[in-house]
């Protein structure tokens, strides 16, 4: 889920730094320009893992402020396809499941990666699981907002940003995720965490609570 990229840049450190280490100013200048950034088929950025080379810093005419190219690893946040992660339902479409990490909300399972039988309930704006049942008969089990989901990442997708222009222009905002991610849950063991917790586990929850009251 979560990987080291290797990656290089060339960092301005203003005057106001100049009180700090080179190496604290580094620091905290890469992960203000990169913390919780999408960068083009690297992934979203987490936080700096370390700095592995600090090059020659320069001085250029004009500018009070050194320039120091930088060698660093970073925490990434780019799930490879087919591992299955842990995240909640954030809301239902008929366009499918929108799950969420909690850092990360462009996840989508779409309808043709949900179990089958579904179907989109119009009242509670959720899908729909029609479980069989041993008698044959079928059994709703519904996927609601923040309830905990098993998925595996089937795709991932990378959007290239483009400038939106000085304020007052007619250039539209960009609205198109960076970075995507899509899942399925079609599988056995996939799907909502409560779907599939054994007799087993039942058992000893109902038997916890009954030496809790004794208790």
């Amino acid at each position: 889920m979560f990987v080291l990229a290797e990656m290089k840049d060339v960092i301005r450190v203003t005057p106001e730094h100049f009180h700090q280490s080179l190496t604290e100013s580094i620091t905290s200048l890469l992960n203000r320009k990169l913390a919780n950034k999408v960068v083009l088929n690297v992934g979203l950025c987490i936080a700096l893992f370390d700095i592995t080379n600090i090059g020659h810093s320069y001085i250029f005419p004009g500018d009070g402020s050194s320039h120091t190219e930088v060698k660093f690893r970073y925490i990434v946040f780019r799930p490879l396809v087919e591992e299955i992660l842990i995240g909640k339902i954030r809301s239902c479409s008929r366009e499918g499941v929108h799950v969420t990490m909690g850092f990360f909300d462009d996840i989508l399972i779409p309808v043709n990666a949900l179990q089958h039988p579904s179907r989109f309930d119009e009242t509670d704006q959720a899908w729909v699981w029609e479980y069989p049942k041993d008698d044959g008969e079928k059994h709703d089990l519904f996927m609601d907002s923040g309830e905990s989901i098993r998925f595996r990442v089937t795709s991932e997708a990378f959007e290239e940003s483009l400038p939106t222009g000085p304020p007052g222009t007619e250039c539209p905002a960009q609205t198109v995720a960076p970075y995507k991610l899509v899942g399925g849950i079609n599988e056995p063991g996939l799907g909502l965490l409560t779907w599939w917790e054994t007799p087993d586990q039942d058992d000893d929850a109902d038997d916890n609570e009954e030496q809790e009251n004794d208790d």
